[in-house]
């Protein structure tokens, strides 16, 4: 068994949607980003590839990389999963936090953790999605970003 860790951190801006664990989120601004600036996804990727030591997403998919703008991070999520899959893994479970003082995201956790679960081909009772604010503190605090937090077991098939 390994583990892996991964932050990711977006600005909100306006013009943009607010897309979280593959759940377009009303409100309005939006997360800036090459792609669709999926905070949790980012993260939970991070933390999975984190666990091989097999790098970041930063390596696996530019920004500097053209196809990558606009790209849905749920299918990325897939390609490093299907990456795990051929070093012979599987994700045990994760763990992960979204950090924002607004929008609320309580309404959207359960989708998100499906979203992941189906992403993952895994059971949705493998996935763990939280959230807080930092009480007006910080930039989340003080409503310019967005970052979320998460940590990946992942065993041996």
């Amino acid at each position: 068994m390994r583990v892996g860790l991964g932050y990711d951190v977006h600005k909100l801006v306006e013009e943009r949607d607010l897309i979280i664990g593959g759940e377009n989120i009303s409100h309005e601004k939006g997360l800036l980003g090459h792609s669709d600036a999926d905070v949790l996804i980012h993260a939970i990727m991070d933390s999975m590839l984190g666990a091989l030591a097999l790098g970041d997403i930063g390596k696996h998919f530019p920004d500097t990389d053209e196809k990558y703008k606009g790209a849905d991070s749920m299918k990325l999520l897939k390609c490093v999963n299907e990456l795990i899959n051929e070093k012979g893994y599987v994700v045990s479970n994760i763990d992960s936090i979204i950090v924002a003082q607004a929008p609320k995201m309580a309404p959207h956790i359960q989708k998100m953790r499906k979203n992941i679960a189906d992403a993952l081909n895994t059971s949705i009772d493998n996935i763990s999605v939280k959230a807080t604010t930092e009480e007006g503190l910080g930039f989340t605090g003080t409503k310019e970003g967005i970052s979320a937090k998460s940590i990946c077991l992942i065993i041996k098939k």
